[in-house]
């Protein structure tokens, strides 16, 4: 027992040495039998087997989606048949609009769907500081402004309630698909339509390999985004999901009244808006899981099964933004 919290503490904690170490922690396996007939609608039959050093499905039969298990012209071409408008939202507020937004949209036009219909929605006190960016055809850049609050958890949290009335909004009735992303990271390689489903988690990448007591859940029973022990599947990034208009009406819904319930209570969930968003994709599983290839903090050192980052972390800065 104490050997098992010394190294959980050092995990958590601790020396970097160790955190590599947690590379030998296996993932599982996906069943052969799975492997031979998870298709998808944009990927059509996927090749599981191509990447046996990771797990690329879940036990309740969604894609974990790796470099290598798709073909990128499938995805594209499925996508320009089913003729759909996407959207990407992301909230620049303070200094996270100056510092990190430009790069966000620009890196965005390089690799985010590019061949295919795209809306931007930024979110921002500051309308008129959004910086102008040259946008391909067909796609095309939002700017909804909202109100900053008074701590930087209090505009992670509000997000949730910003984005539900969004999807019932212009927003919903521009898009098919919709992902909602941080700004505090850059595109680094194509981010394409293989990613799209009803409704998508993305795997944290600090916490892929861990085993699931080692998770960050929200532990407090009291809290509307508690996961109790025994309980939770992975754990998700709230940096990168979505799905289409009506799941994310459901995601952004429950996990707005959930924050509002544990606020009227006097609780903050651990990780505030990501707690919630985890709770929600163990009640109601994604359809698909994005692999940590998309969206990948460079602080963890190289690994050999990130073969393709689509996205990059900042540097996080938090003295100087969340002032």
């Amino acid at each position: 027992i104490l050997l098992g919290f010394g190294l959980s503490g050092l995990l958590l904690y601790g020396l970097p040495i160790v955190r590599h170490l947690e590379v030998l922690i296996p993932m599982g396996v996906c069943p052969s039998a799975r492997m031979a007939m998870l298709r998808d609608n944009f990927t059509g039959l996927l090749r599981l087997w191509a990447r046996p050093d990771v797990l690329t499905c879940t036990s309740w039969g969604a894609p974990i989606i790796w470099d290598g298990t798709f073909d990128p012209a499938v995805a594209q071409q499925e996508a320009l048949q089913q003729n759909l408008t996407i959207g990407l939202t992301v909230f620049a507020v303070g200094r996270y609009l100056e510092k990190y937004l430009a790069r966000f949209l620009e890196t965005a036009e390089q690799h985010f769907m590019v061949g295919q219909r795209v809306v931007y929605y930024v979110f921002t006190e500051l309308p008129a500081a959004v910086p102008r960016v040259a946008l391909g055809p067909g796609r095309g850049l939002r700017v909804e402004r909202v109100v900053r609050e008074r701590r930087w958890q209090d505009v992670s949290m509000q997000r949730m309630r910003t984005l539900h009335e969004a999807l019932h909004g212009r927003l919903g009735r521009e898009a098919h698909f919709v992902f909602c992303m941080d700004v505090d990271q850059h595109f680094r390689s194509s981010f394409g339509p293989e990613a799209l489903a009803e409704s998508v988690a993305q795997l944290h990448a600090w916490h892929y390999h861990r085993p699931r007591w080692l998770l960050p859940y929200e532990r407090d029973a009291r809290s509307a985004a508690a996961v109790a022990p025994g309980e939770g599947d992975f754990y998700y990034h709230a940096a990168v999901f979505g799905g289409s208009v009506a799941a994310l009406r459901g995601l952004t819904g429950h996990c707005a009244r959930a924050l509002q319930r544990d606020r009227e209570r006097g609780l903050e969930a651990r990780w505030h808006d990501e707690s919630h968003l985890n709770k929600f994709f163990w009640l109601h599983k994604p359809a698909k899981v994005l692999s940590p290839e998309f969206c990948w903090s460079p602080d963890i050192g190289w690994r050999a099964e990130i073969r393709r980052p689509r996205l990059l972390w900042a540097p996080k800065e938090y003295a100087l933004v969340r002032d």
